[in-house]
């Protein structure tokens, strides 16, 4: 089944008083893009996590933001770094005497250096950490497919009450089309009789070819097969399980292609009004496949 581009999930597990929240969107995009901002806890992981997301999803913008908490604070996983906290004291007390300022360096100078104070690395440290991620970042992603796959359903009945109106409209082409040849046949001996009183001087034979020949130009029946063929595919594309979004993007291209002919052999102003409903819907479907994934 289809499934759309668009949509939001969410996701929060906690294990021993560690909490992590998953915020998964998506948009429309050509390919699939990932947008990921972790905490620095989790910063080693951000190839992890694109893998969960190509793993789920072919196609869109999904940006995935993960924040963590503790209860406890002491359980912040920090340490100081002495070397840089050294190096740090020493420069700012030569900058001071260079400078000749009175200030003596305190703790606050010191902490303004990030270097300081570390925030352990998952790799480095706790797997557990990774462990509570994963899942909050899984039951996210399974909340986006299902949002995902709600707005898909809605875009399938849209597309199928389309079809329906597109093959009622070929059908109504046909029945259009089948009683040209015998009106254009009348009109044009009706005309030949006001212009020639001597009724015998028209060649039959000539006259038969040439109705033979118009009766060509206007025949639209291998259109109007093909756009129905078309019609099928799609529905049958439809409710695929691999995404589709692209085989119907050229489905539609080619539909349009068969109410571009149709509309150029119709001498008919009823097909041509016809022709453009078709090309309407057309424009709906195509603005709506720009979501399938």
């Amino acid at each position: 089944m289809i499934s759309s581009m668009t949509g939001y999930g969410r996701g929060e597990v906690t294990v021993d008083r560690f909490t992590v929240l998953a915020d998964v969107r998506s948009v429309n995009n050509r390919f699939l893009e990932v947008a990921i901002r972790l905490p620095r806890t989790l910063s080693l992981r951000e190839i992890d996590v694109k893998d969960l997301v190509r793993s789920r999803f072919s196609r869109g913008k999904v940006n995935v933001v993960m924040t963590t908490t503790r209860e406890n604070g002491n359980d912040m996983p920090l340490k100081i770094n002495p070397a840089a906290a050294k190096a740090y004291g020493k420069l700012l007390n030569s900058l001071r005497k260079a400078a000749k300022i009175q200030e003596r360096v305190t703790l606050d100078h010191l902490l303004k250096f990030p270097e300081v104070l570390e925030i352990g690395i998952l790799e480095e440290g706790d797997e557990k950490e990774w462990s509570v991620a994963r899942q909050a970042l899984l039951a996210a992603l399974d909340d986006l497919g299902v949002m995902r796959q709600r707005e898909g359903l809605e875009l399938l009945n849209d597309f199928s009450a389309r079809l329906s109106r597109l093959n009622e409209i070929i059908d109504e082409i046909e029945g259009i089309a089948k009683t040209l040849v015998p009106e254009e046949r009348a009109r044009l001996e009706e005309r030949l009789n006001r212009l020639l009183s001597d009724k015998s001087v028209i060649d039959r034979g000539r006259l038969e070819l040439e109705l033979a020949l118009f009766a060509d130009k206007l025949d639209v029946t291998e259109e109007c097969v093909r756009f129905r063929s078309h019609t099928k595919f799609f529905q049958e594309a439809l409710g695929a399980e691999e995404s589709a979004g692209r085989k119907l993007g050229f489905l539609v291209q080619e539909m349009n292609r068969e109410a571009n002919t149709i509309g150029a052999k119709a001498s008919s102003a009823q097909i041509a009004h016809l022709v453009v409903v078709m090309k309407e819907e057309l424009e709906k479907i195509r603005e709506q496949l720009q979501n399938i994934e």
